[in-house]
């Protein structure tokens, strides 16, 4: 690291493959999606509603955490942050917020569910995207397409849980 009166240069080297640590923290948050989904499809009629609540919430909070880690990736952006790394971020965000709000305030979990499946395939295509224009880790061109379909497919569980359900 170099620095000036003006600022600070940075030189980095980026591996093409995921780290350890991002393999265990980039599929580690993924479990509680597949447990959530298991349990509620377990538990229908007792505890299912509950389960399903705790996982949008989880499911919110995890897409808004996501879209922190797009903005924190854009300053250190070569060039500074893009437009489309802002977008994005503020794209997630308010999916996030307003899967948030809408299972919060409305009790709507259809629509929250709508809301966050949108966002992690927003994750799943353009992550990989950012990766190769060089607006996000390498890496994220190889983790997420296996880390986000992990839970789109069990949001994708609930929604079908909760448009089937009988009561």
């Amino acid at each position: 690291m170099l620095e000036n009166a003006t600022g600070r240069t940075l030189v980095t080297e980026e591996p093409r493959e995921t780290p350890w640590l991002s393999v265990v923290l980039g599929y580690g948050p993924m479990l509680p999606f597949v447990a959530g989904a298991a349990a509620a499809w377990w538990q229908r009629g007792m505890w299912d509603e509950l389960i399903l609540l705790a996982t949008i919430l989880y499911g919110a909070a995890i897409l808004l955490f996501l879209s922190g880690v797009r903005r924190g990736v854009s300053f250190r952006t070569e060039g500074g942050p893009t437009v489309v790394q802002i977008a994005t971020m503020f794209g997630l965000f308010c999916l996030g917020l307003g899967a948030l709000l809408t299972v919060v305030i409305l009790g709507n979990r259809v629509i929250a569910l709508d809301l966050l499946i949108a966002g992690f395939v927003a994750i799943a295509i353009l992550d990989p995207i950012a990766a190769r224009r060089g607006e996000a880790p390498l890496f994220f061109a190889r983790l997420r397409p296996l880390q986000i379909p992990i839970a789109v497919l069990s949001l994708v569980a609930l929604l079908v849980l909760k448009l089937t359900a009988p009561y």
